[in-house]
């Protein structure tokens, strides 16, 4: 049921404009897979700093994330009614309609995210059949931590604590402890 995306090449600067866009299409989609599906609904992005969000490293961190899922999925006998993958230039997309209960996806992904070297780069969005999304902080879970330093992500991309450069060498670090 999992398909991962093709290797690519090619590498797009991607523009302010088109990541809210995208996120904007990635919202609707979602609402539309709720209605339709009216069950649990994870939406799987990959976070990935810079103005490139799909080239190989990106499609080889979102792949790992979608056999992790798939492994998670089957550990927890989920009932998956329905996948779709998107390759976009924003960055590589899934929604995934799981017959579960809400809550336990969303604590099940986050141990998964905290289970893998590059799993801090998998954002795994759950939302419940009447479109309500559970957060880290809703589970009274801390928040995600800073790939360099271990200080709180948000923070320190707030702030721009380290460098482009710095950050991606970090991720083809973690990404190549996955190969």
């Amino acid at each position: 049921m999992f398909c991962p995306l093709p290797d690519t090449q090619e590498q797009f600067e991607t523009s302010l404009p088109e990541l809210l866009a995208s996120r904007d299409a990635r919202q609707a989609r979602q609402l539309q897979w709720i209605g339709l599906h009216q069950v649990t609904l994870i939406s799987f992005t990959v976070v990935f700093p810079g103005a490139v969000k799909d080239n190989s490293l990106v499609r080889h961190v979102f792949n790992q994330g979608l056999n992790a899922l798939k492994q998670i999925a089957l550990c927890g006998q989920w009932v998956l009614l329905s996948q779709q993958s998107w390759a976009l230039n924003t960055g590589p997309e899934c929604l995934v309609a799981v017959d579960a209960d809400a809550i336990e996806v969303k604590k099940a992904l986050i141990q998964l995210e905290g289970s893998s070297p590059i799993g801090r780069l998998w954002d795994f969005d759950v939302f419940d059949a009447k479109g309500q999304q559970y957060s880290r902080s809703q589970l009274n879970l801390p928040p995600r931590r800073c790939l360099i330093c271990e200080n709180e992500a948000k923070v320190c991309a707030r702030q721009r604590t380290h460098s482009i450069n710095e950050i991606l060498n970090r991720i083809k670090e973690l990404a190549n402890a996955t190969c």
